[in-house]
């Protein structure tokens, strides 16, 4: 912390909220995990988001343009269905913007994401009863809609048929990718639940680059496109039901993986590369390995 009077003369901008610094994440070439001749693999770290997450994105996108068009009336309550990363970011947003934040989590989320929301300031709930489908996410939105019946004042942000959650990563995270590469991507490898980070990404890049192969890395027991569902231990990968912003005609290909395989593959990463990083992460890192890493006796078919 830098304590500073009079004026100001470096180049830097002061920003008047720890939101002003969501975005404009690094690009970092995993050249460690991925050494194939001729292949070059990016890695976006949204980690680097003052939450943790590419969700601070859609957090910040959301309410943002909510109270400046009145969907979100000053000093309301906000109210969401959350596995953890996108909770923690509706807390952050919702705290300086003086909202009131309600989440619902499930057994998954993650003790120490919890007591983050809580120290921000949120109501956090949590329900403990498995839905048909093996998973909580049914079994959370119906508390949420409790809750939007029984307390005034209440939006729902509802991040899984929000096309704002599609539209912050069209003007953010696919825009700085767009802005930043010389030469165009061949592919875009994404996690899902909500889809709305791969939409919104490959919406914008499919606008520069032709073609363009769009890759979901989705997790075994989700529905998302079709399969059967099943119990999933990682948060924020895959999801129980199919979501409203869904469009599976924009990706060409989808890998399922297990959590097992996603967590080794989070090992893997940070062996390699010294990059932390979360479930989804190791989703998409083994998606890409079977075409891209090298292995011990010759390239991977």
């Amino acid at each position: 912390m830098t304590l500073a009077r009079g004026s100001r003369t470096g180049l830097e901008p002061v920003h008047a909220s720890v939101l002003d610094t969501v975005g404009t994440t690094p690009l970092v070439a995993l050249r460690r995990l991925f050494p194939q001749p001729g292949v070059q693999v990016l890695a976006k770290l949204e980690l680097m988001n003052p939450g943790g997450s590419m969700k601070d994105r859609s957090a910040r996108y959301i309410v943002d343009t909510g109270l400046a068009d009145g969907s979100i009336p000053p000093g309301s309550r906000l109210v969401e269905s959350s596995s953890g990363n996108f909770g923690v970011a509706v807390a952050m947003v919702a705290r300086l913007h003086g909202l009131a934040f309600t989440c619902v989590v499930d057994p998954h989320a993650s003790p120490a994401n919890v007591a983050i929301m809580r120290g921000l300031g949120a109501d956090v709930e949590s329900v403990d009863e498995p839905d048909e489908a093996g998973g909580y996410l049914h079994t959370r939105l119906a508390r949420v809609h409790e809750i939007l019946a029984t307390t005034p004042d209440t939006v729902w942000i509802n991040q899984y048929a929000n096309d704002r959650n599609w539209l912050a990563h069209y003007h953010g995270t696919g825009s700085e990718i767009a802005g930043a590469l010389l030469v165009p991507p061949t592919h875009l490898v994404g996690a899902v639940s909500t889809t709305g980070s791969l939409l919104g990404c490959a919406r914008r890049l499919r606008e520069v680059c032709d073609p363009l192969e769009v890759v979901a890395a989705d997790a075994v027991g989700s529905v998302i496109f079709g399969g059967p569902g099943g119990r999933r231990e990682l948060p924020g990968l895959g999801s129980s039901r199919v979501p409203e912003l869904h469009s599976p005609a924009e990706i060409d290909r989808v890998e399922a993986v297990d959590d097992a395989t996603a967590a080794e593959a989070c090992r893997e990463l940070l062996a390699s590369e010294a990059i932390f990083a979360g479930g989804s992460t190791g989703a998409v890192v083994t998606v890409t390995w079977p075409r891209h890493r090298v292995a011990p006796d010759g390239p991977a078919p």
